[in-house]
């Protein structure tokens, strides 16, 4: 043993050893397998540069991209019975619900907020598809009800984003309940004359389809979002034959009539803006900071520019 043994050899492996790469760096697109960097994803709020697929996205995530200066407020919603039903399959229903809440550090499936989009308040709710596949039980209900209730007394318009596989099988009839529950909720926003916009993501299934996703005023959905109460597969089983291409696909429902836009994530703030500054008669979203130019603002401008140009 020597110097260069010792001390050489050790070195020269550690200046030319491979580097592990942290594995949350990149990203595998699901639709077209590009590997997409991680910030860069971010950036263009998870939507693959390569084929604009739309992959998932947290509520606060989306939230942070549409309200001003990324600056909204929780809204705090009661809450229900643990476990009303003592419900247990392979885990308990609380253990569920633990695990859930760890993985995706929020209380529950849906989050409500307020905030300005484009200098309009407006109340905001997002459902997680990651906490138990956005499933519809009992806090949903007091979500969707408490944010009607927000908006009411707020005088505001109400905006929802649905991403949800159905109700929650650990409720039973009691996260069925929350369908008419919602649709009282949103009978609120009409007394009051307030709008109502929903935004349906992919997936938006079962019992959320069938109540308060589709009574929006104005019904909007995010590229090749799968909207329906059952899934595909299911329908093929049953009446045993090929379902058209892109059934129950966003552009499907668009052509036949069950919504009123698709549009890409990148542009929903400004299209959400302008759809609710025109639904509560106010004046055009103005470009920039800067209020709008008055007439006698461009008649100073004028006389100023005048004097300089002889």
């Amino acid at each position: 043993m020597n110097w260069i043994t010792n001390y050489v050899r050790p070195r020269i492996n550690s200046i030319f050893s491979r580097r592990e790469v942290p594995e949350n760096l990149w990203s595998k697109c699901d639709e077209c397998g590009t590997m997409l960097f991680h910030r860069e994803l971010s950036d263009n709020l998870w939507v693959c540069s390569n084929c604009a697929h739309h992959m998932a996205i947290t509520p606060r995530e989306r939230f942070l991209a549409l309200f001003d200066g990324g600056v909204f407020h929780d809204v705090a919603v009661p809450e229900p019975l643990a476990d009303p039903l003592q419900f247990r399959d392979q885990k308990k229903y609380p253990d569920r619900l633990r695990a859930a809440q760890k993985s995706t550090a929020e209380k529950e499936a849906m989050l409500v907020v307020t905030g300005d989009m484009g200098r309009t308040p407006i109340v905001a709710a997002a459902q997680d598809f990651s906490f138990m596949a956005g499933s519809m039980g009992m806090y949903v209900g007091n979500a969707i009800v408490k944010a009607a209730q927000e908006a009411v007394r707020l005088k505001r318009p109400l905006i929802l984003f649905s991403a949800a596989g159905g109700a929650r099988m650990q409720e039973g009839i009691l996260s069925l309940m929350q369908m008419p529950r919602s649709t009282v909720a949103i009978q609120m926003l009409r007394e009051a004359n307030l709008p109502y916009i929903v935004v349906l993501t992919h997936p938006t299934t079962g019992g959320v389809t069938a109540s308060y996703a589709m009574l929006g005023d104005v019904q909007i959905a995010e590229p090749n979002a799968l909207i329906c109460f059952a899934g595909p597969r299911v329908i093929e089983q049953t009446i045993r034959e090929k379902l058209p291409e892109g059934f129950q696909r966003a552009e499907y429902l668009l052509e036949h009539g069950m919504l009123d836009r698709v549009t890409d994530r990148r542009k929903m703030r400004d299209e959400l803006i302008s759809i609710i500054r025109m639904l509560m008669r106010l004046p055009p979203p103005i470009a920039g900071d800067l209020p709008a130019p008055t007439d006698n603002d461009a008649d100073e401008a004028k006389v100023s520019v005048a004097p300089a140009q002889k």
